[in-house]
């Protein structure tokens, strides 16, 4: 019985996996921002917007959350317009409602109180059939900050060919 509960639980994991739909990513928000939390939270959209992010149309680069109100924003996220919309079409730089939990809302407003901390949207998904936003509570990085991350990720990974090269070497002398 044990057994096969723990091979549906990883038939699930798989199926989430597959479930989530990748449509953006920001990628240098990663170089530019030191990510100290992450949320995934809903987004309020039109269906032309849905229509439009369902081809694979999106860009996060100047993208930024913010709490105004009680309700946090998404500001700058680029999704264009659908070409066979109609007069019902969006504006495609609009802002974005983002759905949290009160409890989250008012955990960000808290944090984001403290100097140089900022929201900043990571990915934008389908899950499960719903647009979801990951969002980062994230620290702006200094200029060596950057280069030192960069020489960090060059160096693991002159580690990691020299370690598969030596792993080769010992596997062509076992033969």
């Amino acid at each position: 019985m044990a057994k096969m509960k723990t091979q549906r639980t990883k038939a699930k994991a798989k199926d989430d996996k597959d479930a989530r739909k990748l449509v953006a990513q920001n990628k240098k928000a990663r170089h530019d921002y030191l990510v100290l939390d992450t949320y995934e939270c809903g987004i309020a959209l039109t269906g032309t917007e849905v229509k439009s992010l369902r081809m694979g149309r999106a860009s996060l680069v100047d993208g930024f959350a913010q709490v105004d109100g009680g309700e946090v924003w998404l500001h700058n996220v680029h999704i264009p317009e659908y070409a066979q919309g109609t007069w019902t079409n969006h504006a495609a730089r609009r802002k974005r409602k983002l759905l949290l939990h009160r409890v989250e809302i008012d955990k960000l407003t808290g944090k984001l109180q403290e100097t140089g901390l900022t929201l900043v949207p990571l990915q934008l998904y389908f899950y499960r059939g719903r647009a979801k936003v990951e969002i980062a509570l994230a620290r702006g990085k200094k200029e060596y900050d950057k280069r030192h991350t960069l020489r960090e990720k060059q160096d693991r990974r002159e580690a990691d060919r020299a370690m598969s090269a030596a792993r080769r070497r010992q596997r062509s002398m076992a033969r």
